[in-house]
């Protein structure tokens, strides 16, 4: 009597016939998910993008902010995408740009009755100019640019730093009051902040600030200023 075994089917065979279906099925459901994944990411490309374009905006408005507030200390309005990102603070009402020393003199003479007098005075003064931030200043961060928004420079103060008598000179009888001196005394600051606004010291102030918000702002967007309100002289 023969024992004989019914012979196992070869391997190859058995795969053939069992797992192509299994693979085929597979296969097709990886590229099925990786259609899905492709369609999903393709969708979402214009929010996704935008969100990157708003985020990078709102980190250059911030640091556009910092530089208003390092240089300022003030917080501007700044605006990305039409839309305000932030409000303006105002922890002073003036921003001193510039500071100019300015002399003058001027002299009283005069004669009655074949008596003369003289003064003769020589001041010293500390001119301000700067901003009035009462007014609006407003950062308005574009993809293309920056646009800053803010009232033209304009002299904020005089400060009286010496005063020099040149002469003093009282007549026989024409002699010098206390009102002929208080007069020449209000004159001084006159002429002083006269000699400043001819000398266009706003507009020096406009193009200080200009130059460190440049120096402070590194952006591959170019930074525009826009004055706005009184019109400067030039």
């Amino acid at each position: 009597m023969n024992d004989h075994q019914p012979s196992a089917r070869p391997r190859s065979e058995a795969w053939g016939r069992f797992s192509w279906p299994v693979a085929l099925t597979f296969v097709a459901l990886i590229a099925a998910v990786v259609i899905l994944v492709i369609f999903l990411r393709v969708e979402s490309w214009p929010a996704r993008t935008a969100a990157q374009g708003t985020a990078s905006l709102e980190k250059l408005g911030r640091d556009v902010r910092s530089a208003f507030i390092d240089i300022a200390h003030l917080q501007p309005r700044v605006i990305i995408n039409n839309r305000v990102y932030l409000e303006q603070t105002m922890p002073t009402s003036e921003l001193v740009i510039l500071s100019r020393r300015i002399e003058v003199e001027h002299e009283l003479l005069h004669t009655w009755a074949g008596s003369s007098k003289r003064v003769r005075l020589h001041g010293t003064f500390a001119v301000k100019a700067g901003l009035d931030l009462r007014q609006k200043v407003t950062v308005d961060v574009r993809p293309d640019e920056i646009v800053v928004q803010l009232p033209h420079a304009q002299l904020l103060g005089i400060e009286q730093q010496q005063m020099d008598v040149l002469a003093f000179e009282n007549g026989f009888w024409n002699r010098i009051s206390a009102d002929d001196l208080q007069n020449e005394l209000s004159i001084l600051p006159q002429l002083a902040m006269q000699k400043a606004e001819e000398s266009n010291l706003p507009v020096e102030a406009e193009r200080a600030l200009r130059q460190q918000l440049n120096e402070r702002i590194h952006t591959s967007q170019p930074l525009r200023l826009v004055f706005t309100g009184r019109v400067k002289k030039e």
